[in-house]
């Protein structure tokens, strides 16, 4: 009984997870005393209700509370730990999740090297010879390049190990050091210049408007529009308007400001009395949003991927009832002192106070850009539990069953290249396939959290699996499956006649062949069909390739790895010399490849 439970809840630090009648996780949360913060919630007077101090999102869960478990651990510390960790890989229907928890970039330069380089780092060592700059956002790659673009530094990375001057001299952007053109100090100097733009980007925005202007003037327009879209880049990147602080301190700033159903998390970051970058996470929920929450989640993403922090002095806009123990957390995890206070006058304020209204700022812009978005039409026709705003899209290919291959693809703000995933899978039948696939990506749900939507290429058999394996890990994802109609001539297809069929827990929709909607879900479905299909392709031939040449004397499987592993693939093998078989299998086995290459 759930009142039983509550009231045996462990007096420890620890987490507790809340779900409802059919086992769905709700809501993990994390205490100082589990048994003290759980009963919180509740009312104990004849039966069990939700406490009258809770909000509305909170009351609503409650509402739907059957169930309770507790994970004790050994500190507050270690619950937080585990709670983010929990809520990323389990993605709790109640629960805020932040998608920006990532280590952001910074330029960074080794000055114990002869002749140094900026480049673009994630991971701060804390060496004494290395500067870093930052943390940037999206600045990052547009300020590197100004800056190899403005001074004549060592270009690329392997410039030096050529001992020979190359093109980078020859037109004017690298002062040739490998050839003893330059002195060490000059180099510094020039070094030292690009330091100085770097806190100052007025400086590198007014050089590159000089650089601009020599190249119009040379009739090199192309030139010219690689200058000004840098410039662009870098102006973009700073939402807010210049500002100096008279103590040449370093500040974290954050501002947080929301709606019913929007939020927006404002990141300022101060170095040296200037403002470096700005970031902004811009956040929908249908279940409304607790500045008290954000607040702790935002502080807690953002730093806890890194392994140092920069700036001692974090100020928040507002107070949250989490900051003491965030603050106790922080000072552990980098070893210092790290203070979150909340400033009511002077130069502090003011960085506050501009961070909340470039906060209100995005809040009102992305609210009066379109009242009912293309991501909320999907939910309200699909009974989506929220606006889709990260989408994994799956299928599989196979030939005969030979070379079977799975595909994800991810839609975020536009298809995320990055994130796709190749699966090389074991099972023949499709249904064993897409159930080999989807287990795997679950389990990876800890590093890689949950998206708001899958999609699958199939019909409701399909949907049915995925609900299952969901559900067996306590998940939430909303589903669709799409299924193509019989009638599937390309041509026929090509004119924007498919009406193929959408499936979700519910219901099946057939929707106009001109549905935008039906058309987005049918592109998803193509990008995912495309990569899946270009991997089996890939595999089969490698397959094919690989069986060929086992038809040679003295050629297994292990003989074919070492090849692959030192030319790369199987083009380049195949367009090998002699010279360069006999390095890896000998005379022998490389005048057998040979002889049976030119037959």
């Amino acid at each position: 009984m759930l009142s039983q439970k509550l009231k045996n809840a462990p007096e420890f630090a620890g987490i507790y997870q809340f779900f409802n009648a059919s086992g769905m996780l709700l809501y993990v949360g994390k205490a100082k005393n589990i048994k003290n913060r759980v009963k919180s919630y509740f009312r104990f007077s004849g039966t069990l209700a939700p406490s009258p101090t809770l909000s509305l999102r909170i009351t609503k869960m409650i509402l739907e509370v059957s169930d309770v478990e507790f994970i004790v651990v050994q500190s507050e510390h270690d619950a937080l730990i585990l709670e983010n960790s929990l809520i990323k890989q389990l993605k709790p229907k109640y629960n805020i999740l932040l998608r920006d928890d990532k280590t952001y970039p910074y330029i960074a330069i080794n000055l114990a090297e002869r002749f140094a380089r900026f480049e673009i780092t994630r991971k701060i060592v804390d060496t004494k010879h290395t500067r870093y700059f930052g943390p940037l956002s999206g600045s990052a790659k547009a300020l590197l390049e100004a800056l190899y673009l403005v001074f004549p530094l060592v270009q690329k990375k392997g410039c030096l190990k050529g001992k020979k001057a190359c093109l980078f001299f020859q037109i004017g952007r690298c002062l040739a050091p490998c050839e003893g053109r330059i002195t060490e100090q000059a180099y510094r100097e020039i070094v030292e210049k690009a330091l100085s733009t770097l806190s100052d980007q007025r400086k590198l925005l007014a050089l590159l408007d000089e650089r601009m202007q020599e190249a119009s003037l040379k009739l090199n327009f192309e030139e010219a529009a690689h200058l000004r879209d840098t410039k662009i880049a870098i102006q973009n990147a700073l939402h807010v308007t210049h500002v100096e602080l008279k103590k040449l301190e370093d500040y974290d700033v954050f501002a947080i400001e929301a709606t019913e159903k929007s939020a927006v998390v404002m990141r300022l970051f101060i170095r040296h009395g200037k403002i470096v970058s700005t970031s902004h996470s811009l956040l929908h929920n249908i279940y409304g949003f607790e500045k008290d929450e954000l607040y702790q989640r935002a502080l807690f993403e953002f730093y806890y991927p890194m392994n140092q922090s920069f700036a001692t002095h974090v100020l928040t806009a507002e107070a949250f009832s989490e900051q003491a123990a965030m603050e106790r957390f922080l000072s552990e995890k980098f070893q210092q002192k790290i203070e979150i206070f909340v400033p009511q006058k002077g130069e502090k304020h003011a960085l506050t106070t501009m961070a909340r209204h470039n906060a209100q700022e995005i809040l009102l812009q992305s609210l009066s850009k379109n009242q009912s978005s293309f991501a909320e039409q999907l939910q309200n026709l699909f009974d989506l539990t929220t606006p889709p705003r990260r989408i994994e899209i799956f299928d599989n290919s196979h030939h005969g069953g030979s070379a079977p291959v799975g595909a994800m693809v991810v839609w975020e703000d536009g298809f995320a290249k990055n994130a796709y995933r190749r699966y090389a899978l074991c099972h023949s039948d499709e249904y064993a396939q897409m159930h080999e696939m989807l287990t795997r990506r679950i389990e990876d749900f800890a590093h890689e959290p949950a998206p708001d939507l899958w999609v699958l290429d199939g019909g409701e058999t399909l949907l049915k699996l995925a609900r299952s394996l969901l559900e067996k890990h306590r998940i939430s994802v909303d589903l669709l499956a799409i299924a193509k109609e019989k009638r599937d001539a390309k041509a026929y297809r090509a004119k924007g006649n498919a009406h193929d069929t959408v499936y979700n827990l519910k219901q099946a929709f057939v929707l106009p062949a001109h549905d935008k909607r039906l058309q987005f879900i049918q592109r998803l479905r193509d990008e995912a069909h495309r990569f899946a299909i270009a991997y089996h392709r890939s595999k089969k031939r490698k397959n094919d390739l690989s069986l060929e040449l086992q038809n040679i004397e003295g050629i297994g499987q292990a003989t074919i790895q070492k090849l692959l592993n030192y030319f790369g693939s199987f083009e380049a093998l195949y367009a090998a010399t002699q010279e360069e078989l006999e390095v890896t299998v000998g005379k022998k086995n490389a005048t057998n490849i040979i002889n049976f290459l030119k037959k």
